[in-house]
């Protein structure tokens, strides 16, 4: 069996394009499917794929290590997010090829299950941008706890943290304590509420922005600082007793590896769309495991990505919980088919074979690239801010 053809089809979903991957072969229809979307650099991954595909054209597409060993060693530039993506969705596309060949599901592929059943945490409003980022009040936050509650979800992520300086006052910390009561009132304590910090704060203004949300018992703080600074997160774990989480940023068991060691944080979150894929992601949960740390992999993407995320939830045995966006856009299962349903918050194992999910290439043509771009947040005086 030989590889034919890679390809990509990009799909727009308002706040970001969905960059589908296929690898076609020459055993007739057979094919597989994986993603590697990147939020603002369509173009770049897209580009990416194009330029790795001759590597490993003509291989054999079941020779899944070997060909992931080629497109991140043989370009000489390892790493970074536009490579390591296109390298993820050509992954995925490998095992699916994989598990298709066997006839099988891919969780069975990969080993089979190590448990019966995949948990899934919500956005407030199922992830729709408008509801994630724009809609910061008590309000807004308790009518869609509610609504993520009543449509069975046991854990609930929220972005309680407002943009905020390397230094604040009252005010913005007393926003963020608002919207967490709010949360928290309206689900209960039988909802598990992380708090997303996105990265926006210092190590100064994480911490005491920690101490607010500490008496409404967060399951975890996601990116208290920005990825790279290390030491800014060091800081804060010594200063604050609830669960850190991040990884979303990070590529591979070497970028985990410093902070594995000194234990900055208890929940890793690697994406498979930029973490190397299924074959990435699993060197990294090893590691992980090596040192305690639990998987909630990063997953504000598209179906397909969703799909290979259940699989790898179902065998991986570290894994905590899966986030996942249901809601982003309204034709979302029209577009990408074979999605099982949600279930009381948890996703039982696919019976399809491979990765169990096909593009609907007539809805896709509806949907075609748009132009992406960040929104571009400053601070009161003009200065730059994460966004």
């Amino acid at each position: 069996m030989k590889i034919t053809k890679i390809s990509t089809t990009v799909i727009n979903a308002d706040l970001r394009n969905w960059v589908i991957v296929r690898v076609d072969t020459d055993e007739p229809g057979l094919y597989g499917l994986g993603e590697a979307t990147v939020e603002f650099q369509t173009e770049a991954v897209v580009g990416a794929v194009k330029s790795v595909a001759p590597l490993i054209i003509g291989r054999n597409p079941l020779e899944i290590e070997r060909n992931w060993q080629i497109v991140y060693r043989h370009p000489f530039f390892k790493g970074g997010v536009v490579s390591m993506s296109a390298l993820s969705g050509i992954d995925q596309a490998l095992w699916d090829i994989h598990a298709k060949n066997m006839g099988v599901p891919l969780w069975r592929a990969l080993g089979g299950l190590a448990r019966d059943r995949v948990r899934l945490y919500d956005h407030l409003g199922g992830g729709s941008s408008e509801a994630v980022y724009d809609s910061d009040t008590a309000q807004s936050f308790a009518e869609k706890m509610l609504e993520s509650k009543e449509m069975g979800f046991t854990a609930v992520k929220i972005l309680a943290v407002p943009q905020a300086a390397p230094l604040e006052g009252a005010k913005k910390l007393k926003h963020a304590d608002t919207l967490m009561r709010a949360a928290r009132e309206a689900g209960g304590d039988d909802i598990d509420i992380m708090v997303d910090f996105h990265g926006r704060t210092s190590a100064a203004m994480a911490i005491q922005f920690a101490e607010v949300l500490a008496p409404y018992k967060p399951f975890f703080l996601e990116e208290v600082v920005q990825p790279e600074q290390y030491e800014a997160m060091r800081r804060v774990k010594e200063k604050v007793s609830i669960p850190l989480a991040a990884g979303e940023r990070l590529y591979t068991q070497q970028d985990f590896l410093p902070f594995l060691k000194s234990g900055v944080f208890e929940v890793a979150q690697p994406d498979v769309c930029h973490a190397g894929g299924i074959t990435g992601l699993r060197k990294i949960a090893a590691l992980c495991d090596a040192f305690g740390v639990v998987m909630a992999p990063h997953n504000p993407l598209g179906p397909i990505a969703t799909m290979v995320n259940v699989h790898l939830g179902l065998v991986t045995p570290n894994f905590l919980i899966q986030e996942v966006m249901r809601a982003d856009v309204p034709w979302r299962k029209d577009v990408v088919q074979g999605t099982p349903d949600i279930v009381a918050g948890h996703i039982l194992p696919p019976s399809s074979i491979g990765i169990g999910a096909t593009i609907n290439d007539v809805e896709a043509a509806k949907h075609p690239y748009k132009q992406d771009a960040p929104a571009q947040w400053f601070h009161g005086d003009g200065s730059v801010a994460d966004w």
